[in-house]
């Protein structure tokens, strides 16, 4: 794939252990276009360290493919589900060394800032996300899975808001990002 001059590619993701979302859009001085979304999954009875080999060799031939400027990838979302949360954090790393191992600059997104950039609203619907998405591209339908269109979503955010912001990865934001996490969980470091 050829890519015209000023142009930049981004690759958003919604990661998850058993589905992870991927789109890809490609931004040049005078237009926006979807260059392709889908998902990666990984089945519930496969050990975890091959789950997250498949993520990790999935999404490096999608590297490899569209040579992204940049990944943006929602931010850690804290629930009240642990189990959930271990699994997407296990995805998510998986995730962020590959594009580290690739020299890909990281940016990421909390949810409520996807939706504001998308629809103007904070708490919007998961419908409502897609049928901006929909509109924005001219699909004949809503974005599927639901991760592939969050992943759009992520990616069309960043091309939006233009931010530059890269994971630090020093020991005192790792320290920092421990703590607020024990915080979260209610436990006592």
């Amino acid at each position: 794939m050829k890519l015209p001059p000023n142009s930049q590619v981004v690759l958003g993701i919604d990661p998850g252990l058993a589905t992870t979302g991927w789109g890809v859009i490609e931004k040049t001085s005078v237009s926006l276009r979807l260059l392709s979304y889908g998902a990666i999954e990984t089945p519930a009875d496969q050990a975890l360290p091959e789950r997250l080999l498949h993520i990790h060799q999935q999404l490096t031939l999608l590297i490899n493919a569209y040579r992204p400027a940049v990944l943006a990838i929602e931010e850690l979302f804290f629930t009240k589900f642990a189990i959930s949360i271990a699994a997407t954090a296990q995805a998510r790393g998986a995730i962020l060394v590959t594009a580290a191992l690739k020299n890909i600059p990281i940016v990421e997104y909390n949810p409520r800032a996807i939706k504001m950039a998308m629809t103007g609203f904070g708490s919007a619907s998961k419908i409502q996300m897609q049928t901006m998405l929909q509109r924005h591209f001219r699909l004949k339908e809503l974005p599927k899975p639901d991760d592939a269109a969050d992943a759009l979503a992520i990616a069309l955010c960043h091309v939006q808001t233009n931010t530059h912001l890269k994971v630090v990865s020093t020991r005192k934001v790792k320290t920092e990002f421990e703590r607020d996490l024990a915080l979260r969980a209610g436990v006592a470091l």
